[in-house]
């Protein structure tokens, strides 16, 4: 496959997409729905101009109906006066109402029948129309339904991934606290042991004399211990006699 035909092909792909996500079924079937509706208008809109002319034509034969009478009653009363002429004129005149009056019959015959057939035409497309109501209702009820479940579905696997997110994060957020304990668990014995002092407030003023008197206390047991292990009577050599012998002695 060439280069130019797949991007035909992933030209027409997208483009069917994009279609697929703008188009909504339900208002193509509205649409459709609302030509049928103008059809049935029209047909019927058609029907009413049949019947109105079918109308017209019988009322155009019933008048010529109306004038045969009139006309050989003509015929008679001019034969009576001895007018063969006039006689003559009226039984033409009675021939050419009687035509034209066929004419009317039969057109007003055809009228009938269009009339008949446009009657039909509007019962059978009255019948199409509110079948394919229907079925746009069902369809429709299951377009949003099926729309409705998309999304759900949509949201359900956005909130699983949040789920996930926050997941490792609970995950991460044990680990890390579980670490701590275990630091403060490590310290805890280290101080225990004595292998880790704790550090002192320098800024405490009493706890700095108490270790002072407990140094003072400290040394003098050193001192007693040191004077009771020489025995009575013997005197420590002040800190300057050792320095004063050494001198003599060099």
């Amino acid at each position: 496959m060439g280069l130019i035909s797949r991007i035909f092909l992933l030209f027409k792909a997208k483009a069917s997409s994009a279609m697929d996500r703008v188009e909504d079924p339900r208002e193509m079937l509205d649409y459709a729905y609302e030509q049928q509706q103008e059809l049935l208008r029209k047909t019927k809109q058609g029907l009413v101009e049949v019947a109105t002319a079918k109308t017209r034509l019988e009322k155009q034969a019933d008048k010529l109906r109306g004038q045969v009478p009139r006309i050989g009653d003509q015929a008679r009363r001019a034969l009576g006066m001895g007018r063969e002429d006039l006689a003559l004129i009226a039984l033409q005149r009675k021939q050419t109402v009687l035509t034209e009056l066929e004419q009317l019959d039969v057109q007003a015959a055809e009228v009938a029948g269009e009339q008949k057939r446009l009657a039909e035409v509007c019962q059978q497309l009255a019948a199409r129309i509110e079948e394919f109501r229907i079925q746009r209702d069902v369809v429709s009820a299951r377009y949003s339904a099926a729309r409705a479940q998309v999304r759900v579905s949509e949201a359900v696997t956005g909130v699983s991934g949040e789920f996930a997110d926050l997941s490792m994060a609970l995950g991460r957020a044990v680990e890390k606290t579980e670490r701590m304990q275990a630091r403060a668990s490590a310290i805890e014995s280290l101080v225990g042991s004595g292998a880790l002092a704790l550090p002192t407030h320098s800024g405490d003023q009493v706890e700095a004399e108490l270790r002072q008197l407990a140094a003072s206390n400290a040394v003098e047991s050193d001192l007693a211990a040191l004077k009771a292990e020489l025995g009575p009577g013997t005197q420590m050599p002040a800190l300057g006699d050792g320095d004063e012998q050494e001198e003599r002695s060099e």
